[in-house]
């Protein structure tokens, strides 16, 4: 895996070729126009990456992930056959970054000392479910797919929510962005769904403005949603809600002010800002192991890609640690 220390800190570019970021690396290859393509004409053969002027995507999703034992590879699998699109094999994939971070906390069963620490509530019995895949039922939640019937949606292509933690006291939605905005519309402005009408009409009771201002006009179409699905979900379990924006320190800093004001909170109800850099601090403060080093050194290495100049990005706000003779 490539991060800030194997990366150049700006790449030569020009209307046909591309340089390898590769430090090292002279290799130039064909400049990509438009979408990302996986052709032969764009791969280093040196270092087996695609590159395009802003990113490059691994051959396979393995390189790009931090945990693939037996059992990481099996869960992995598993969860790619209700999962509806991936680009986890790209440098700057937010679901390679869900995966490496939050596979880490669950694996070595920090999930609910963390929880207990973000809701200042006790928090126990979490089970981890990664882009609709429950590990207890072995299949898309059955509880996410009744939700999804309830607002109109169609089970295989029904809202997805990056994570949700099933815990003993509170439902939790994490929405995960990297590069992306929280920024979104419906593709069809006339289809509304159900969302209006379903769960005995819980959008009234949740939202302050209406569907057109909230989806349309503001652009909250996929955190409308979440809120929405989560609500009804975690009144169906008999728990709170806790809906999470999981951005970057430097992004979105308003998240909360700009949604928050659309949206009826209680105190078993409510909407947050999260960052990849408080997890990461969370994470500092453990005991010293392999893993926590591992993860550590992947947050800090971690780029973004590059600029429109050339220039590489880091991706997050962190400081490095410091080997401890």
């Amino acid at each position: 895996m490539y991060g800030l220390k194997d990366l150049k800190t700006t790449i030569k570019t020009d209307i046909n070729s591309v340089e390898c970021p590769v430090k090292g690396c002279s290799v130039k290859v064909d400049r990509q126009r438009n979408s990302f393509k996986r052709e032969q004409t764009y791969l280093c053969p040196t270092h087996k990456i695609y590159i395009s002027p802003s990113t490059f995507e691994y051959e396979t999703e393995k390189e790009n992930l931090l945990w693939f034992d037996n059992s990481d590879n099996l869960l992995f699998e598993e969860i790619k056959k209700v999962k509806r699109e991936s680009r986890i094999s790209r440098d700057n994939s937010e679901d390679a970054l869900t995966w490496n971070v939050f596979r880490f906390l669950d694996k070595q069963g920090l999930l609910p000392d963390f929880l207990s620490q973000l809701s200042n509530k006790e928090i126990k019995d979490t089970e981890l479910i990664l882009w609709s895949y429950s590990p207890k039922e072995k299949s898309g939640w059955t509880l996410l797919n009744q939700a999804r019937e309830e607002f109109g949606e169609k089970i295989k292509r029904g809202s997805e929510p990056d994570i949700i933690i099933r815990t003993n006291k509170v439902l939790y939605f994490i929405e995960a962005k990297l590069t992306a905005k929280n920024e979104t519309t419906p593709s069809e402005s006339q289809n509304r769904k159900k969302y209006e009408t379903g769960g005995d009409r819980l959008f009234q009771q949740i939202f302050k403005s209406d569907y057109e201002t909230v989806a349309e006009k503001e652009k909250r179409y996929e955190l409308m949603r979440f809120w929405l699905i989560g609500s009804w979900m975690a009144k169906k379990l008999n728990v709170d809600f806790e809906f999470y924006s999981l951005v970057m320190q430097s992004r979105e800093l308003d998240i909360e002010a700009t949604f928050g004001k659309h949206i009826i909170e209680t105190t078993e109800r409510k909407f947050f800002r999260l960052t990849w850099e408080q997890i990461y601090a969370f994470i500092k403060l453990l005991p010293d192991n392999k893993e926590k080093y591992i993860v550590n050194k992947y947050f800090e290495n971690k780029s973004l890609g590059y600029n429109s100049i050339g220039k590489i990005i880091k991706a997050f706000n962190v400081k490095l640690t410091k080997i401890k003779k």
